[in-house]
C-alpha cells in the first residue's frame, strides 16, 4: 500500500528523501526573521538516525521557514500523492508551525497554494489544509503538539477514492473528499518551520521528512 513508503517503486514513483544527517542552506530558500536577540540558525544535531535543528532568534514573531529549491511536485487526480514527516517544536502552544507542501513563499503563515500541516499559536491544535489562489479546505484540530515530543504528520491521496487520507502517528485520523482547493495548477515544493508566539526563541526539530508522487 502506498501508506507502506519504505517500499514505494522508484520507477512508479518520484521521491524525495531526507533524514538530515546532513544539512546544506543552499538547498533550500530561507526566510528568516532576526527582530529580537541572537540570531536563527539551521544545524545537524547529535540524533539516532539524523535530525535538523532549527533555532530562532528571541523576538515576538521572529521566524525561520524553509522551501526545498525547485518545485519538482505537482498533484495531478489520477495519480497517487504521499507525504510524511517527523517533527517536534520546543513551545508547543507559543509557536506556529508549517509541515507539507507549498508554493515557494516568503510568507509561508499566508500561503495562496498548498497541501500542508499548520499549527497556530496560541493553542496546541494541528490543521490539514488543502488550499488554492487563497481559497482553502481544512480538516482543523485533528491531532495535539505537546512540547518537545516528537510527532509523525502524513496525508496520502488515492486517486481510486479521489480522497486524501491523513495520519498522526501512523494512525488515521481524517480524511478529505473535497478536491475544489486542491492545487493543481502549479507544481509544489518542500515547505516547514517555525515563529515565535512570544519574545523568546523556539527551536524546531526535523527528524525526516518524505514525499512521493506517481510518475
Amino acid at each position: 500500500p502506498l501508506y507502506d513508503y519504505p517500499y514505494l517503486d522508484p520507477f512508479k514513483y518520484y521521491t524525495y528523501s531526507n533524514d538530515f544527517f546532513t544539512y546544506h542552506a543552499d538547498e533550500w530558500t530561507i526566510t528568516t526573521t532576526e527582530a529580537g536577540t541572537g540570531s536563527a540558525t539551521e544545524a545537524v544535531t547529535s540524533q539516532a538516525g539524523g535530525a535538523l535543528l532549527i533555532t530562532n532568534a528571541a523576538g515576538d514573531n521572529d521566524l525561520d521557514f524553509f522551501n526545498l529549491k525547485g518545485e519538482a511536485f505537482k498533484f495531478v487526480s489520477t495519480k497517487r500523492m504521499f507525504f510524511k514527516a517527523k517533527f517536534k517544536v520546543s513551545d508547543a502552544t507559543q509557536s506556529d508551525v508549517v509541515m507539507g507542501l507549498t508554493i515557494t513563499d516568503t510568507t509561508p503563515l499566508d500561503t495562496t497554494d498548498g497541501i500542508f500541516f499548520q499549527k497556530d499559536d496560541g493553542d496546541t491544535n494541528i490543521d490539514f489544509h488543502i488550499e488554492k489562489d487563497n481559497s482553502a479546505t481544512s480538516n482543523t484540530a485533528i491531532g495535539t503538539l505537546a512540547d518537545d515530543t516528537f510527532i509523525t504528520v502524513a496525508f496520502a491521496y488515492d486517486p481510486n477514492t479521489s480522497s486524501f487520507s491523513i495520519f498522526m502517528d501512523d494512525v488515521k485520523v481524517g480524511e478529505q473528499s473535497t478536491l475544489t482547493n486542491v492545487p493543481d495548477d502549479e507544481e509544489l515544493t518542500i515547505a516547514f518551520g517555525i515563529q515565535n508566539g512570544e519574545a523568546a526563541a523556539k527551536t524546531m526539530t526535523i527528524d525526516f521528512i518524505i514525499c512521493a508522487v506517481e510518475r
